[in-house]
């Protein structure tokens, strides 16, 4: 399924501002139906990049358009494999995911894309080439909770995503190593998302003067602080 594009902001959120924001939250928006009964859940992310880290160095280059590609689960559960490609454009941003079962995240793990070319979708098609011609491969776990809220004017979802995790010593979401925290100092990460507009009672509520934009992707933070690369004192 594509998706049009859409805005994007993230903001660095201490615990007193995060607390005080989702209280503010709770009154006007609703939660994600998904979310258990804490209002959290668990996403883990298998970032994918090429021979090049195109994807890792175009974010830290700070290039305008990019893409990035991932294999994601919910809950540490194999129920549902979404393969995703993020499109990044200024602030819109867009995504192209198609549900994969375990023999496809598996061809994707060991860098075989006959049965992804086999598999007759476009995006399954276009990582297979990726696979073959740049060497795309998996390159790193991202692990943290999401508390997620929604408001339906503008189609808005904000989520804090907290407890941010890297694996370390295995690149297999479903038989991972201990994942080690990236430090953060006790930040949450706010992402808004929206479509043409932020409506003014979600601005009132967020108050997004006093927070602090974040430019660094999860990608990016994990993979810094898994310093497995030439530009990790840089």
């Amino acid at each position: 399924m594509t998706a049009a594009y859409r805005h994007e902001m993230k903001f660095l959120v201490s615990a007193p501002q995060y607390y005080a924001c989702r209280q503010r939250l709770q009154r006007l928006l609703r939660q994600d139906s998904h979310a258990g009964p804490s209002g959290e859940y668990r996403i883990t992310s298998l970032y994918l990049d090429d021979a090049w880290d195109s994807a890792l160095f175009e974010k830290l280059s700070g290039v305008e358009e990019r893409h990035k590609f991932r294999i994601r689960i919910y809950n540490g559960r194999d129920d549902v494999i979404m393969l995703e490609k993020k499109v990044k454009n200024g602030e819109g941003i867009r995504k192209v995911r198609v549900r994969i079962d375990l023999p496809l995240y598996e061809a994707i793990r060991r860098g075989d894309p006959e049965p992804l070319r086999e598999a007759g979708d476009p995006l399954l098609s276009e990582v297979a080439w990726q696979m073959k011609n740049r060497l795309l491969r998996p390159k790193v776990i991202v692990d943290y909770v999401r508390e997620a809220y929604l408001y339906p004017f503008g189609n808005v979802r904000i989520t804090f995503d907290k407890h941010l995790r890297s694996g370390l010593a295995s690149l297999d979401l479903f038989r991972t190593a201990p994942l080690a925290p990236v430090p953060l100092n006790g930040l949450a990460i706010l992402e808004v998302k929206y479509d043409a507009f932020l409506p003014r009672a979600v601005q009132d509520v967020l108050q997004t003067d006093s927070l602090t934009r974040q430019a660094a992707s999860k990608y990016v933070l994990c993979r810094t602080f898994t310093k497995t690369q030439f530009w990790e004192d840089q």
